[in-house]
């Protein structure tokens, strides 16, 4: 009797210990901004990340070819290339989400502002690595 409830106590731990089940996390949806969720849904989600976007997108090399053809800020050409970069960033941030196995992606500084602030891995270096060995 006495082993076979060390036995049950000691399954009960496994299971216990291995189904760590992982909280789950919603915005509600007044406080969704669209503009600042670069993956996933934000009604629901439980492994969510934070990126520098402006920093990504500044890294693209669209963009960089801005500065270094010196394209006039503002013209329709500045404007196409600014387009494409925040495209190419996005499809980045949508890869370092898949591989990372991410469920949701925003903006570093609106998964923090929520309240209660929302915990998230900030994946800014494995983007702007990403960018990099593109190159």
């Amino acid at each position: 009797m006495f082993k076979r409830l060390v036995i049950l106590l000691g399954v009960a731990m496994m299971l216990a210990v291995t189904s760590g089940v992982a909280e789950t996390y919603s915005i509600p949806a007044d406080k969704v901004d669209a503009k600042k969720v670069y993956w996933g849904a934000a009604g629901s989600f439980q492994k969510p990340a934070k990126v520098d976007y402006e920093k990504v997108v500044k890294a693209t090399p669209e963009f960089l070819s801005i500065k270094k053809t010196r394209v006039e800020q503002g013209s329709a050409k500045y404007w196409i290339l600014v387009s494409k970069a925040s495209d190419h960033a996005v499809r980045v941030i949508a890869q370092a989400a898949k591989e990372g196995q991410y469920d949701f992606i925003a903006a570093s500084s609106y998964l923090g502002g929520m309240q209660p602030p929302i915990p998230a891995d900030d994946i800014t270096d494995l983007v702007l690595t990403k960018l990099e060995k593109e190159r």
